[in-house]
Order: structure tokens, then sequence, then C-alpha cells
């Protein structure tokens, strides 16, 4: 007698004795495709810091807008001051940061708690040591942008707006810290209201301080610097007051300084390889600058540039969750369940980048009108977008994997990926195709897809090969753990354990 399903999905037994309903024939249909659960809760952690992100980002950007309403000579400082400021100071802070999503991650999966507010305190040190650095690297801002060829005038102007951010550099690099060690925790949701509270705030003060005071100019940076201060001052007040938090923060504490140098060498590397994918689109938009129509061009590659970076705000959420999900089954030492997050994660990128893909595609008409009303820029847009476009779907899977490599500690392999993948191979097409043929701008584009396809192709087979193994924190060098095993079928080739990096 053959086996009949009635309608609540209760099945009655065939001929063989075995027994399937109706919903788990589905659940194991589209588990083939996506784990539903999975890909529900990384979009839950991924939509509240897709959020966080853009309000952190709006402080600075409404400073320069305000500022840039003053004349064209502020507006041209401002922005020039707000690139160096990413440059110098966002890159490096976020690089940074990055060894905590490893540290914090592993050790809340392992729940060492106790360790996770020792990091987070370690970390700051090192943020702070580096704030002092790139300071006075600021107060020679002028003479560094002459340097670059860039307007004696407009160079000052920067320089001047540069120096009054000095202070809202040190609050955002404890900033990154703090935002790092709640997110490996995945306490997200609180972080939407802590960021939007100062993002809202900002613009009040901004303005008064622009339109309403002497300060005129030098309002724009004074605003930023006191609301990313405020930004720091709240997160730090919940960290350190919470109930939640009893665990992992335990108040300040001298062993600090003893996971120093540990923690030193995995944020030196966590930054370079931030940095050297960064600096790789500024050094595109310089090259733009040398071409024979140098203004429509530079502008036109600093819209390509700046896209790229909005659609990637967009997709860090899931960068996030990857290195958070990864990072806390590895410490928990469940490697299997780590890579089947990040399966999930890769195919929602594909997707999401997908989808932005098809916007620039189909709507450049509509996105270029946001930066320009130029027709010449239209026209040349619209030509370049299904390059930009590409680009955009390879950056939204790089940048989980990139997600995946922080969470798993292996960031110093990836700086030589990125030195390789970008300076040896992106750039030098660049160079080629954009000043020895005739595809100009769309050639220096060209460049950065074969570096970015060369990057997603080479941290794909890294994740596929290697062994995924929790990184010792406990700082005992006769018992380390080796950072990444390489194996094959024939041989494991074993890199140098964390000491060694």
């Amino acid at each position: 007698m053959a086996e009949s399903i009635i309608s609540d999905g209760t099945a009655i037994p065939n001929d063989n004795g075995r027994r399937n309903t109706e919903p788990e024939m589905e659940k194991k249909w589209w588990n083939k495709i996506l784990d539903i659960e999975e890909a529900k809760h990384q979009l839950m952690f991924s939509l509240p810091m897709i959020f966080t992100n853009l309000f952190y980002y709006l402080i600075t950007l409404v400073s320069v807008m305000l500022v840039g309403h003053l004349g064209d000579l502020q507006l041209a400082g401002a922005t020039l001051a707000n690139s160096w400021f990413s440059v110098t100071g966002i890159a490096v802070m976020v690089g940074l940061s990055g060894a905590l999503e490893t540290l914090c991650g592993q050790g809340f999966g392992a729940k060492e708690y106790h360790k996770l507010g020792i990091y987070l305190q370690s970390s700051c040190i090192i943020s702070f040591i580096f704030s002092i650095i790139i300071s006075i690297i600021w107060f020679y801002t002028e003479p560094i942008l002459v340097l670059l060829h860039q307007s004696q005038d407009i160079a000052r102007t920067a320089a001047l707006y540069m120096k009054f951010l000095i202070p809202g550099l040190f609050a955002y690099s404890i900033l990154q810290n703090l935002l790092r060690f709640l997110q490996t925790q995945s306490v997200v949701i609180p972080l939407v209201i802590l960021s939007a509270i100062p993002a809202l705030v900002h613009g009040g003060i901004a303005y008064g301080f622009v339109q309403w005071t002497s300060l005129n100019f030098k309002g724009g940076p004074v605003a930023t610097s006191i609301s990313l201060w405020i930004s720091m001052i709240m997160l730090g007040s919940y960290v350190m007051y919470a109930k939640k938090f009893e665990n992992t923060w335990r108040g300040f504490s001298m062993q600090s300084f003893y996971y120093l140098f540990p923690n030193m060498k995995l944020a030196l590397t966590s930054a370079v390889m931030v940095c050297l994918e960064h600096w790789a689109f500024e050094v595109l938009v310089f090259l733009a600058g040398l071409m024979p129509d140098s203004q429509i061009t530079t502008s036109l590659i600093a819209i390509c540039a700046n896209t790229e970076f909005i659609a990637y705000m967009i997709t860090y959420g899931l960068s996030a969750a990857a290195s958070t999900r990864i990072s806390n089954e590895l410490g928990a030492g469940h490697p299997e369940r780590a890579k089947h997050a990040m399966r999930v994660t890769l195919k929602l990128s594909v997707v999401l980048g997908f989808c932005f893909a098809l916007m620039i595609v189909f709507g450049h008409d509509i996105w270029i009108r946001m930066f320009s009303s130029s027709p010449t820029i239209k026209h040349k847009f619209a030509s370049i977008s299904p390059f930009l476009a590409t680009s955009i779907l390879l950056d939204s899977v790089q940048g989980v994997l990139s997600g995946v490599v922080r969470g798993c500690g292996w960031q110093h392999l990836v700086v030589y990926v990125n030195l390789a993948t970008f300076y040896l191979i992106g750039l030098p097409i660049s160079c080629l195709l954009g000043f020895k043929t005739n595809l100009e701008y769309k050639g220096l584009w060209i460049g950065l897809i074969c570096g970015l396809a060369c990057q997603t192709g080479t941290l794909l087979l890294l994740t596929r090969y290697a062994k995924w193994t929790k990184l010792n924190l406990s700082g005992d060098k006769g018992k380390d753990q080796p950072v990444v095993v390489l194996t094959t079928e024939c041989m494991p080739i074993e890199t140098a354990p964390l000491d060694a990096v």
C-alpha cells in the first residue's frame, strides 16, 4: 500500500516503513541551494551593521557638504581633506581594529570571556599609539599634498581642515575597537541606536558651527571631532556599564600590556591588508589625473571609486557577519560549521553584488545625475558602467572572503595576496591599457578588475585548501598552534605559528 500524506504534513508509512513529511522534503530541497536559517541569521546581523557604518560615515560627509557651500575653494579643500582622512586615518584604524575580529571572535567562541576586555584594551593602546604617529603626519599635510602635485591654495585649505580633525582621529580609533568588540559578540541592534543619535546630533552641531559662529570653515572639522567623541563616549559607556558585558568587560587591567606585542603583530598585518586594497583605488584616481583630459577623467574615476565604496559599505555587513560567525565557530572548535557559514555568506554576497551590478547597468543615467550634470561625464560613465558593475560584483565576493580571513586570523597571508594582485598585476595592467592603448579611462578600470579577479580567485583557493584551526590566544609559546595549514592530497605545508607572524 502506498504512503499517503494528509494536509497537516503528517505521513502514513508506506510498504517499506519509511516516513517522509512534506515539510522535511521541502527543507531538503531548499537546503541544497541555501540554508535559509543560516541566511536569515546572517542577514539579521548584517542589516544593523550596514546602518551603523552608514551613520558613522554621515558624520564626516555632512561636514564636508556644509563646508562646501561656503565656496569652491572650501569645497575642494574639504573634499581633498576628507580623502586624506580616509586614506591615512579610516583605512589604518579600521585595519588595526581587524585584529579584534580574530582575537575577540575566537575568544568568545571558546568561552574565554574574560579575555575579550583585555584584548580590547590592548588594541586601544595600539590604536592610540598610531593615532599619535598619524597626527604628526597630518601636521605636515600641506607640504605632502603639494609634493603630490596638488594646488597650493587647495593644499593649504585641506591642511587647515585636517588639523581640526586630529582630536576626532583619537576618538575614531577607540570607536572602531569598541565596534569590533561588540560585533564579535553579535551585539548589533544597540549599535544602530548608538550610531544614529550622534549622526542626528551632528547635523545640528555642524550647521551651527559653520553658519552661526566665527569658526566658519573650521566649524566643519571641529563638529566632526566633537561628534566622534560623543559616539565613542556613548559606546564606551554602554560597554562599561551594561550588565550583559559583565563577563567580557571586567574593568581596566594591566594584563592588556602582556598581550600588546602579539596583538600588535596581528593588528599590523590586518592594517596593511586593508590599506593595500584601499590605496589601490586612490592610486587609480591619481593615474587618471595624469591623462590628457585630466579634469574629466579624474572626476569620472573618482565617481566610480565612490560608487564602489558605497556598494562595499552595504556588502560590508555580510563581511562582518562572515567574520563573526567563522571566528565564533572556530573558537568553539567547529570548523565545519564555520565553512558552512562561509558558503552561505558567499551565496548572499553574489546575489547582493549581482543586484548592485544590475542597478548600475540599467540605472547609470539616474545614478550619475547625483554626481554631475556634465553631458561628457554622463556619456563616459555610461560606457564604463559595465566594467564598474563587474568590479562591484567581484568586490562583494572578495569582501566576504576578507571577512573570512579576519575571522580565521590569516591576515599575514593576505598581505602578500593584496600586494601581488593589486600592485604587481592590477595597477601595471591599468597603466599599460590606460596610457598605451586607446582604452584610456576604461583601461584603468579594466586593470583594477584584473587585480580584483586575481585577488578573489586567490582567496577562494586559500579558503578551499586551508585547514581551518583556532589560533592559540593564550600567549603560551610552548603550545602555539599554526595560523594556517595548507593541505593537498600529497603533502601538508605548514606556515609559521602566531609568534613568527
